[in-house]
């Protein structure tokens, strides 16, 4: 006969995992606050993974390293049920908040709330295991903690590369959202974030005085044309429901007000609400700058590098993770959120295998929003407990899934839900 397992034998309809994780939370508090003290950026996450080893080695599990940085680990036995991923790495961005556990890297921050992403993720593999050993799960459920996922393409595409989603039939994320309340996950079915790329120009030409500049070429003139007129035309060029967006944050030229300069340099990023316009742009983009400049004289040297696609949710893999929000936080604990025009890597492992990233609620209710990205980004940490009950509950319908095989609809009417 095949052992039982704590799939079958656990009520997933109210929450499975409250006091569990409670037990836990000190321990989970104490390693982001490590983390948030030692921020570390894409690629270069060597500490980083090494605290993750150690805390799930301590926790007694045998996690796997990848090339580089970053790690996975395996819990269970058996075929795959599904593969829960964080990212790792932080941002260039110095930070003022004034915690007591700042950042200790100067000009490097947690600022995208990396930190609370790998956290929730631990406790999550820290909770499965601890269920497994009292009663096998029945199958395998895999932690990834990922980096470099603000460095476009992303450091989904190496870790993909390596093999880590082989034989995975699905795939879940969460991202920290300071425009939800604490208690409270944010869901989507189909796109929830947008393709993004980065756009680089290198612009050259005779300069000379500003008082004759009909025998320049007129640099400046020409990046403040491509700088206005590029996003106009291709807002003409694409269909205006595709969402395109191309916005520039860094241009660069001159030293002097009285001289053209003969080279500057400009930066900026291409967003694309839909998958197929953001090939289509993609493609005409290079022309478009191009065109924009050739009046003026100045050579226009284009590095347009390929970020990523949209995440799009998959609709099974939604109502899975909205059900286990509910048994664990409360009926009340889902919220429809818009689609957002950051991009996000994990776009790269749902174009291999279904699955859903959900946006975890980081606002303390009545408290002020701290927009990502932000030097003073600061959010509530009691978003720990809820997205390691939410993720780790939704691990065990996917174990339940997996064992049952029951169809879609099948599995919407069961009590394989909650």
């Amino acid at each position: 006969m095949a052992p039982t397992s704590a799939v079958t034998l656990l009520d997933v309809s109210g929450s499975a995992f409250d006091s569990r994780v409670q037990e836990i939370l000190p321990q989970l508090i104490e390693f982001r606050r490590a983390v948030h003290q030692s921020p570390e950026l894409s690629f270069m996450e060597f500490n980083t993974t090494e605290r993750i080893v150690a805390q799930l080695e301590t926790a007694g599990m045998k996690p796997q390293r990848f090339e580089g940085t970053g790690c996975f680990v395996d819990i269970g036995g058996g075929p795959y049920a599904v593969a829960l991923r964080a990212d790792i790495d932080a941002l260039p961005i110095l930070e003022t908040t004034g915690l007591e556990f700042t950042s200790q890297n100067p000009g490097v921050m947690h600022a995208c709330g990396h930190d609370i992403h790998q956290t929730v993720m631990l406790g999550v593999a820290i909770a499965l295991h601890q269920l497994n050993e009292e009663a096998p799960l029945g199958r395998t459920v895999r932690v990834i903690f990922q980096p470099a996922e603000e460095q476009l393409p992303g450091g989904a595409v190496q870790v993909i590369e390596q093999g880590v989603l082989k034989n995975i039939p699905r795939a879940f994320a969460l991202h920290c959202e300071p425009k939800v309340d604490v208690g409270k996950i944010g869901t989507r079915i189909g796109a929830i974030t947008s393709a993004s790329d980065t756009i680089k120009i290198r612009l050259s030409g005779h300069g000379g005085h500003t008082s004759r500049p009909h025998l320049t070429e007129d640099l400046i003139y020409a990046m403040s044309q491509i700088a206005i007129n590029v996003p106009a035309v291709l807002s003409r060029r694409m269909d205006v429901r595709s969402g395109v967006l191309v916005a520039w944050g860094q241009i660069e030229a001159g030293v002097a007000p009285n001289a053209i300069p003969s080279e500057g340099f400009m930066a900026g990023t291409m967003r694309c609400l839909d998958a197929d316009a953001w090939y289509r742009a993609g493609e005409i983009l290079d022309d478009v700058i191009e065109q924009v400049a050739a009046p003026y004289g100045v050579k226009a040297e284009v590095e347009h590098i390929r970020g990523v696609p949209p995440v799009v949710n998959t609709e099974d893999e939604t109502t899975m993770v909205e059900t286990a929000s509910r048994a664990e936080l409360g009926e009340d604990s889902v919220v429809l959120v818009e689609q957002s025009m950051g991009g996000e890597d994990f776009a790269w492992m749902l174009q291999e295998v279904p699955g859903s990233m959900i946006r975890l609620g980081t606002r303390t209710p009545g408290g002020p929003t701290y927009d990502l990205h932000r030097d003073d980004y600061n959010p509530d940490e009691r978003a720990i407990k809820c997205g390691v009950q939410v993720m780790a509950s939704t691990a065990l319908r996917a174990v339940r899934w997996e064992i049952a095989k029951l169809s879609a609809e099948q599995f919407r009417s069961s009590s394989y839900y909650g």
